[in-house]
């Protein structure tokens, strides 16, 4: 298997790379539209279906189905010699809300374009290109694709973890960022809903008979914001609060649901643990009941030796590329490299194309750019 002719492959397929983009694009896969995910999966495992590779496809529970396509070389081969690649192929628009497919020069618009069906189609034009050489088969690579990213991988952990437990390493192929940067390092994240419940009164005629539940949620929140710490990374947001029925009642529930970030674990569990004792406290004061569900969902993706040598590996064939090459910044958000890193395995990110607007009504990519990471990726996996 020469270099040159796989990268003179890639160039070939990246030319029309827009057809397979196209329908992906297209269908609608909100994580909460399971048919609509299950549809994308469908296209997957359509467009995935190449010599050196078999596909696998894991029911998911309550969200979309979750996709594995491995070579046989991955099943041959000792586990630290495994490199897995990893994406997920639901988005975060609804069902009308985001619905275009919108081509203007070097730059497509749509719905999950950036996070991550370019990803998706990096992936393909690189394991395409290998396969259509006949020299897919005896790579020891798997891909995993899940259906449920955005809502923090609830079902998708444990099988994403299965393959990636004890392997040499992992390629994420989330939203590029600025100059190309590699990610090395991400906050974990966590997430929290509190309810309150009172006691229900007629504002007007009874109101001294009850408790109000939204009065609580409010003392209760005021001091949550506090906990906020930009020294050790923790930030804590409330970004939904719900309560109350009528303006002329008394409300007898009200909830919040809080988003927490952190760079070491520890100080994400510690953070759990003084919400809890603060609605403890606020309960007994205005003789309410106040319950906090939740707690650190993702922890944080650590740079360790093992992914600071998988990034020079990687940086290498994005500088032969012609790509930048650098690391990029501390990540606020969270993927599922920060469960494959909680693991021990080495991972970086932000492989998919160059772009900006992830889950906005702006999100675009750089259709050329496409071709730059997939040429990239088949530079990694030669040296690999």
């Amino acid at each position: 298997m020469r270099l040159s002719d796989v990268s003179e492959k890639c160039t070939q397929l990246s030319l029309t790379i827009l057809d397979i983009l196209k329908p992906w694009i297209e269908c609608n896969s909100y994580s909460g539209n399971i048919e609509g995910v299950n549809a994308m999966g469908d296209l997957l495992v359509r467009d995935f279906s190449m010599d050196g590779l078999f596909a696998t496809r894991q029911p998911g529970k309550q969200v979309g189905d979750h996709l594995i396509f491995r070579t046989p070389g991955w099943e041959s081969a000792a586990a630290s010699d495994r490199l897995l690649l990893v994406g997920h192929h639901d988005t975060v628009f609804p069902p009308g809300t985001f619905d275009v497919f919108e081509l203007a020069g070097d730059t497509l618009r749509g719905p999950g374009v950036l996070d991550m069906k370019g990803g998706l189609a990096t992936v393909y034009l690189a394991l395409k290109s290998f396969s259509s050489l006949g020299a897919l088969s005896s790579i020891p690579l798997a891909f995993i694709c899940v259906g449920d990213e955005e809502i923090g991988s609830p079902d998708s952990s444990e099988l994403l973890l299965e393959l990636a437990r004890g392997i040499g390493g992992a390629l994420v192929f989330e939203a590029g960022r600025a100059q190309d940067a590699v990610i090395t390092r991400r906050k974990g994240t966590g997430a929290l809903r509190v309810s309150v419940r009172g006691r229900a009164a007629h504002a007007g005629n009874h109101h001294k008979e009850g408790v109000n539940a939204i009065c609580a949620l409010a003392k209760l929140i005021s001091g949550v914001e506090r906990f906020t710490d930009y020294d050790k990374g923790v930030t804590v947001n409330v970004g939904i609060i719900e309560g109350g029925s009528a303006r002329n009642t008394v409300p007898e529930h009200a909830e919040c649901q809080i988003d927490f970030r952190l760079i070491h674990t520890e100080d994400g569990e510690e953070l759990v643990q003084r919400v809890k004792a603060l609605a403890l406290e606020i309960a007994k004061a205005t003789n309410t009941e106040i319950t906090v569900e939740g707690g650190v969902r993702r922890g944080p993706l650590t740079r360790t030796d093992a992914s600071a040598e998988l990034y020079t590996r990687y940086a290498a064939a994005a500088k032969a590329t012609g790509l930048g090459h650098s690391e990029a910044g501390l990540i606020g958000g969270g993927s599922d490299a920060s469960a494959v890193s909680a693991v021990g395995t080495p991972a970086i990110d932000g492989l998919g194309p160059r772009g900006k607007g992830f889950h906005t009504h702006d999100e675009y990519i750089e259709v050329s750019s496409l071709a730059l990471r997939a040429e990239a990726l088949v530079r990694f996996i030669v040296a690999w």
